[in-house]
């Protein structure tokens, strides 16, 4: 189950939220009239990551020149962790 909550009604019912999500709703945190974030239960959330090859940005061609001097293997790294 997905439920839409606004961020004021968030911060005033967080016990009875974290206790929904524990028994498995999802809520989409909505701020300023738009979806900012999604709490979902713990077990949903250690699923396993997308692989780098799926990832569009992981993938992407170059779009510029970096300015601080690195390589894009560089960023990649730092993004990445490789």
């Amino acid at each position: 189950m997905n439920v839409s909550i606004n961020a004021k009604r968030l911060r005033a019912s967080l016990p009875d939220v974290v206790e929904r999500v524990r028994k498995g709703t999802r809520f989409t945190v909505i701020y300023r009239s738009r979806a900012a974030f999604q709490i979902v239960p713990v077990n949903e959330a250690e699923q396993a990551p997308v692989a780098l090859t799926d990832d569009p940005l992981y993938r992407a061609r170059a779009v510029g020149r970096s300015s601080d001097g690195r390589t894009a293997a560089d960023h990649d790294a730092i993004l990445y962790g490789r």
